[in-house]
């Protein structure tokens, strides 16, 4: 089976549980994960927590995923809403068939990149559910998976979507051994 890859958006005020659990998790698995800043700067998270990307996103943009995930927090999820490059992957991702992945208040940047139209998804309550979105169902689930698209709740159920994730990538088999070994 091909390396899968990842890319995580990391953009100042991200929720550093929900980006640094995602990111663990599926290391864990062998999945290739890179992480991006929006910028060459360290990221400073919603609870002062500062985290080095790996990479720029104008650098991590010269190759392909099969993955995006975007950490939510605020402001961190309005910075990755105001990018146009995060939208403009996002748009090029789906179209591609890839998977797009938000958690907390970023399935909001899915919405306005137009993933979300048609779909079933969750996020932190009164973020995705207060915007004017008739054609989306919320269903404030803790993990929604909706084709190439999988949203979550919020930090309580990161470690929930990081598995998702995993068994989406590379399977149930290494989602519940990744699981086992967590001691859950």
């Amino acid at each position: 089976m091909d390396e899968k890859s990842v890319l995580v958006v990391l953009a100042q005020g991200c929720e550093e549980l929900e980006a640094v659990t995602c990111i663990d998790l599926l290391r864990r698995a062998n999945v290739e994960v890179v992480t991006a800043g929006l910028d060459r700067n360290p990221v400073v998270a919603s609870r002062k927590t500062t985290l080095i990307p790996d990479t720029t996103l104008d650098e991590a943009l010269k190759r392909s995923f099969d993955m995006i995930v975007l950490p939510g927090g605020l402001p961190g999820a309005d910075n990755l809403a105001g990018d146009p490059r995060v939208i403009g992957l996002l748009k090029k991702m789906a179209k591609d068939g890839k998977f797009t992945c938000a958690i907390c208040a970023a399935p909001t940047v899915l919405a306005r990149a137009g993933i979300l139209s048609g779909k079933r998804a969750t996020g932190f309550p009164g973020t995705l559910d207060k915007m004017n979105l008739p054609d989306v169902t919320y269903t404030g689930d803790a993990v929604v998976r909706d084709g190439m698209v999988i949203t979550s709740r919020g930090p309580g159920t990161a470690m929930d979507f990081a598995l998702v994730l995993i068994e989406t990538l590379v399977g149930r088999e290494t989602r519940d051994l990744v699981e086992e070994r967590l001691c859950r």
